[in-house]
């Protein structure tokens, strides 16, 4: 049965509002998802919210997830737009705002053969590029992503708005790069870097199944010792004046190529 909420004070309200912190979030292993589209993707994934809040229940695509929701044992609430502005803390909010449960982010939980490529990004700090690199894992048809070290939170509010619903069909896994590399190098899989430190187009060599690729810090790349590591580094060329691309673009680049040798392939 649906509720009713018309209260700023209300303890869910209070309660959905405070997951926009990341203590919190780690706290209590929830997170916040927004828009109609994302919450959407989340349950054609098989993911649904704990709880749902909708200031219109109209839309076929609303009712329909009102309808799963509560089927799953879930709670759908009923609020005035001021509320879900609340919650949200954006100007234009979405109509929808689902509390989801966090789920499994161990590298024991991936099955590397599953996917031809995965995705690694090390010490990522900008929510917007990894919510990019996801919908970039999503549209190649990647396992997923492995955030290494002390990445940004793939949990928070802007990284989830950034993925567009790839947060939901792609992957994600946590780990140390101790941790990573032992993994890695317990089963079958190529680890390749892209690096200034490299005279190696990336276009040149044949990328191996399933391929890693790994991308370093916004600003600072791949330390020496990851970079050592690595099966194979690349570089993509710099015609102009910038030495490298955003990490999440260099990201897609090394993607398609990956992809696109694939595809001639087959």
């Amino acid at each position: 049965m649906v509720k009713e909420v018309t209260s700023f004070s209300n303890p869910l309200v209070k309660h959905a509002r405070s997951l926009r912190e990341k203590k919190q979030r780690r706290a209590e292993g929830l997170f916040l998802a927004e828009g109609l589209r994302i919450l959407t993707e989340a349950r054609e994934a098989g993911m649904l919210p704990e709880r749902i809040f909708f200031s219109d229940g109209s839309h076929r695509l609303v009712q329909a997830l009102i309808e799963a929701v509560e089927a799953a044992g879930g709670e759908a609430v009923e609020t005035s737009e001021d509320i879900i502005h609340k919650i949200s803390g954006k100007e234009n909010p979405q109509a929808v705002i689902g509390v989801f449960r966090q789920f499994d982010t161990g590298l024991a939980q991936l099955d590397r053969n599953a996917a031809p490529l995965w995705i690694a990004a090390q010490a990522l700090r900008d929510p917007g590029n990894l919510g990019t690199i996801l919908r970039t894992g999503d549209a190649v048809g990647a396992g997923g992503l492995i955030l290494i070290d002390d990445c940004v939170d793939p949990f928070s509010v802007e990284a989830v708005r950034a993925s567009m619903g790839a947060l939901f069909t792609q992957k994600i896994a946590l780990a140390r790069w101790e941790e990573f590399v032992a993994w890695l190098r317990g089963g079958p899989g190529q680890l390749v870097g892209t690096s200034l430190n490299t005279e190696q187009d990336y276009q040149a060599p044949r990328y191996a199944a399933p391929t890693f690729l790994l991308v370093g810090n916004e600003s600072q790349g791949l330390p020496a010792a990851y970079e050592a590591e690595c099966d194979l580094l690349v570089k993509i060329p710099m015609l102009g004046k910038a030495d490298s691309l955003n990490a999440a673009v260099a990201t897609a680049v090394m993607a398609y190529e990956v992809l696109n040798q694939r595809r001639r392939k087959g």
